[in-house]
């Protein structure tokens, strides 16, 4: 049997903004693809887009159940998790070899914004992470 390696994973939109927990078994391959808006949902919706936290796991059934696990964690939980081994949310991509992904979020052309959210739009993202 072939020794697979699998990822459970944690991105944010920015330091203590709203979280995201995944799992692949292409870490950069998936990033790259929140980042570039190709994963539909979540992630693109509410821009979410720095790696803060991985780890490597060798069977998917582990992986899965702990992306399960995390998931189900409130929100200090999984800040106490990031903030363990990187306390300056760094972008951890960058280890991965892809570009620094920019902090700040430009706006698009016509979009209006409000105390950082788009008009029409309900609810913090900041409550759902």
């Amino acid at each position: 049997m072939r020794n697979h390696g699998y990822f459970v994973y944690i991105l944010a939109s920015r330091r203590n903004g709203t979280l995201y927990c995944g799992v692949t078994n292409n870490l950069a391959r998936r990033v790259s693809e929140h980042r570039d808006g190709q994963a539909e949902g979540f992630t693109r919706k509410y821009h979410v887009t720095q790696l803060v936290w991985f780890e490597r796991h060798t069977d998917i059934s582990e992986a899965i159940l702990r992306e399960k696990r995390i998931k189900n964690w409130n929100r200090t939980w999984k800040i106490a998790l990031i903030e363990a081994e990187n306390k300056e949310w760094r972008d951890l991509a960058e280890k991965l070899g892809l570009d620094p992904f920019p902090t700040v979020i430009p706006a698009q052309a016509g979009t209006r914004f409000y105390h950082g959210t788009s008009l029409g739009q309900s609810g913090s993202p900041l409550s759902r992470g």
